[in-house]
């Protein structure tokens, strides 16, 4: 299968060091449009769709293979052969896709040089008393059961969660829009497989040097996520943005552009 097809490839630029963005659940490479202005022209920019989401070729998705972050991981290390990627590759994700690019690079470290995570979380669960996630299971299998008894209802819910009230509806609109624009039951492996799964101990095997971009009020990640993974993520850096929601990519772009640029400046072994 053509992988470029498959996950709705685009690369932007052809000269300068890779940066690859990929997005959270239920998104696409669209909720990158604030940010890639800003890299035009000094560095190539590769964006994609995960299986399932966006333009992706429906086709192509397996309910088992996305069942686990595992899989999500393998569309990254795909997209990046298909592109010709081997090496240097900054790694730019959002919320799920931050397991799924930690993933990725304990599986092939020597392609990566660096990742960048926007709103990162291990696992969403609580596991007292060393692990405050901020949600409890039956808040998650609540949220899982809205999903399937009014999909319309859950994505307006998720998105206002996501923006933040301070952001006003049309950030939350525009969220819910591609929440509605995913295939729900592709939707639904991909939520059910983000709510639940818990990569702590996957943590210390990340040899790539990691920002952490931590938002200091967000509904879906409390600071001592940020925390946590700060401790152990070896080489880390911890940034906390002063941003009230958990999409900074989208309400915040200047926030986030800033942070690249100048963790992309520094000099990492």
């Amino acid at each position: 299968m053509d992988v470029n097809k498959r996950n709705n490839v685009r690369s932007l630029g052809d000269s300068g060091s890779p940066i690859l963005f990929a997005h959270g659940l239920g998104c696409s490479q669209a909720v990158w449009s604030r940010i890639t202005p800003a890299f035009a022209g000094t560095h190539r920019q590769v964006l994609f769709d995960f299986v399932g989401s966006g333009k992706s070729q429906l086709s192509a998705f397996s309910a088992v293979r996305y069942s686990s972050l595992a899989g999500y991981a393998q569309d990254v290390l795909d997209v990046c052969e298909a592109q010709g990627l081997q090496s240097g590759v900054t790694f730019v994700g959002h919320s799920a896709s931050c397991s799924v690019g930690l993933l990725a690079s304990i599986a092939r470290p020597e392609l990566f040089d660096r990742l960048v995570l926007v709103g990162p979380s291990p696992c969403f669960l609580n596991h007292p008393p060393e692990y405050a996630g901020g949600f409890e299971r039956a808040d998650l299998q609540g949220l899982m059961s809205l999903m399937d008894q009014n999909y319309i209802g859950w994505a307006n819910h998720l998105s206002s969660l996501v923006m933040g009230a301070a952001q006003g509806e049309s950030l939350s609109g525009e969220l819910s829009d591609l929440f509605c624009s995913t295939n729900p039951a592709a939707m639904r492996v991909f939520a059910q497989t983000t709510f639940f799964a818990d990569n702590r101990a996957d943590l210390p095997q990340v040899t790539r040097p990691c920002l952490i971009l931590q938002h200091q009020e967000d509904s879906l990640v409390p600071l001592a996520v940020g925390e946590y993974l700060n401790q152990r993520l070896k080489g880390s850096t911890l940034e906390v943005m002063d941003v009230a929601g958990h999409a900074a990519h989208m309400s915040h772009p200047a926030l986030v552009i800033d942070a690249m640029r100048r963790y992309m400046a520094e000099v990492h072994a």
